[in-house]
């Protein structure tokens, strides 16, 4: 259990939004405001590092942005190219691994291919994380690992007396990946979207209203500020939580 005193939190996870908003208010295609929302992942990301943020994980796109229009889905996949193509280098320099969660085999091929490459060059570090949420949603996560897990049970690889947590969330896409110690949501939304829905359960949140392409370093420093006020219990009173008179 993390300690609840720890004011850096290890996982910070954000669901990035506002982008299009970003884009109407400054009567520019919505298509602009994902373009200046990818500069914006690139200041958060040196950001975490620099706050000391062992991970970082970014809802870039859910199993739910098929339904957008096509025109702008397409836009998406070639900024997620984009991406990559121009960060992969940063990355390496910068020593962060770079890690996937969600359904990645039904994205398109060239961006299969340059998400595998990225995260095949980034596999030894160590010290910082960036994981990017791509084609995911925690029910379908859930189901993925539910199948899997029965699998397993078929298999006689785990035994239904021996289940637990433990045991279960090795199935999900966050196997080697702490849970998220902080949430974030920004553009002033209050809800998590089917966002690591079972990894999130003793998560704190914080909502800002500050929109997507115009979050900053400042923003996220602020946002932990909050987290670092809150008293984490995880199930027990503030009473247990003190530490023991000597």
């Amino acid at each position: 259990m993390p300690s609840p005193s720890a004011s850096i939190p290890t996982h910070v996870a954000i669901i990035m939004d506002g982008n299009g908003r970003w884009a109407k208010q400054r009567g520019l295609p919505r298509i602009e405001g994902h373009r200046r929302g990818v500069d914006t992942v690139r200041t958060i990301i040196n950001a975490s590092r620099e706050l000391g943020i062992r991970y970082i994980t970014l809802y870039a796109f859910s199993v739910e942005n098929w339904k957008r229009p096509q025109d702008e889905v397409g836009a998406l996949m070639g900024l997620l190219e984009y991406f990559l193509k121009k960060e992969l280098a940063n990355l390496v320099k910068d020593k962060v691994r770079l890690l996937t969660i969600g359904r990645t085999q039904e994205m398109p091929e060239n961006v299969r291919t340059l998400l595998q490459k990225a995260v095949e060059a980034t596999s030894s570090f160590t010290g910082h994380t960036l994981v990017l949420a791509l084609n995911y949603g925690a029910r379908t996560e859930m189901v993925d690992a539910a199948r899997a897990y029965a699998q397993a049970v078929a298999a006689g690889e785990v035994k239904l007396n021996d289940s637990s947590w433990e045991t279960f969330s090795r199935y999900l896409n966050t196997a080697d990946i702490p849970d998220p110690d902080l949430v974030i949501r920004t553009s002033g939304e209050m809800r998590i979207s089917n966002f690591l829905l079972l990894q999130a359960a003793y998560a704190e949140f914080v909502f800002t209203p500050v929109l997507w392409p115009d979050f900053t370093k400042a923003d996220l420093a602020a946002a932990v500020e909050t987290y670092a006020k809150r008293e984490r219990r995880f199930g027990l009173t503030s009473e247990q939580l003190k530490p023991a008179a000597t």
